[in-house]
């Protein structure tokens, strides 16, 4: 028989802070956390070298942060003794994923706030879309890991909300904190994809959850200890977006947006893409995700569920 996870055993985890309920997500006291505060910098597409990429980061970084040089509060957000995982989303490689210098950029940083190399890992669902979007595979040795959940599931599902899954034994045994590292572009059902579907890809059975625009499910996702109770920080490859033709990669949808984001509170992320895809799909004639049906409204519900904010009006988006 398939083991759940019981309300005792959910009741244990909040206890000792592993679950994302109304009070916040699973960060550490005294943790760098900005609730509604999203951190940008500029990065044009031509320009996505090493030396450009880290200076990109730290700025969106350590503006997302509040701090003047991105280690410090990262230190704040993580310990020597965390794993921690980056989950890309290379669905769209080679073209629409987290570009590698900018995913080294991040890997550089962690690194220097104290986090040994050989516990920083980059993983997404599947070790070919790591490749094909430039990753090199590499399961011990060298700057980090990298390498994908490649079907190995946990034997037994556990529930959060309306879902019920097994999760990637990345995010639920391996990895003591997570970052997500997605990109800026719109979904044909959920409306966005940026940092919070992205943790459908550690989960078994995604395509169960697609119904009502992914609602309640990306928000219930976002909420079970194994990903809410770890996840520190999101990070966004803007450089180029994409508001129609998601989540693969579709040449008429994408744009040169030329930013790189980042934030503590995941909700304000997707919020800020949301406005971002609204705000191209206007320019260029096409209705709002709304209008189109396709209302991202997991957003909403992941903000009532305590998880972020999700209030265009209390958004602040920090650029210079």
């Amino acid at each position: 028989m398939s083991r759940l996870t019981t309300r005792r055993e959910l009741l244990a985890l909040a206890s000792a802070g592993l679950v994302a309920g109304r009070a916040g997500l699973g960060w550490g006291a005294g943790a760098a956390v900005r609730p509604g505060v999203v951190g940008t910098a500029v990065l044009a597409a031509e320009g996505v070298d090493e030396a450009a990429a880290g200076r990109a980061m730290e700025l969106a970084v350590g503006r997302a942060l509040g701090v003047e040089r991105a280690v410090d509060g990262l230190r704040r957000l993580l310990a020597p003794s965390d794993t921690v995982g980056i989950k890309a989303n290379c669905l769209g490689a080679p073209r629409l994923s987290p570009r590698v210098a900018l995913v080294e950029a991040l890997v550089e940083l962690i690194a220097a706030a104290g986090v040994a190399r050989s516990r920083i890992l980059v993983f997404d669902r599947s070790s070919r879309e790591l490749e094909r979007a430039g990753f090199s595979i590499r399961r011990s040795g060298g700057r980090y890991l990298c390498y994908g959940t490649d079907n190995q599931w946990d034997r037994e599902p556990s529930v959060s909300g309306s879902i019920g899954s097994c999760f990637a034994r990345e995010v639920s045994t391996t990895c003591s904190a997570l970052v997500s590292f997605g990109v800026v572009k719109d979904h044909d059902l959920a409306g966005v994809s940026a940092g919070l579907k992205n943790f459908y890809g550690v989960i078994h059975n995604p395509n169960k959850y697609h119904d009502h625009n992914c609602n309640p499910y990306v928000a219930d996702v976002l909420r079970h200890p194994y990903v809410g109770g770890k996840l520190r920080l999101t990070v966004l490859d803007g450089v180029v977006a994409q508001c129609d033709g998601g989540p693969a990669f579709a040449a008429r949808g994408s744009f040169p947006l030329g930013l790189v984001a980042a934030s503590t509170d995941p909700v304000a992320a997707d919020l800020w893409a949301w406005q971002v895809l609204d705000a191209e799909r206007s320019r260029r004639g096409l209705p709002r995700l709304a209008e189109a049906g396709r209302e991202p409204a997991f957003i909403a519900t992941a903000a009532g569920y305590g998880l972020g904010v999700g209030d265009p009006a209390k958004l602040r988006v920090v650029a210079a």
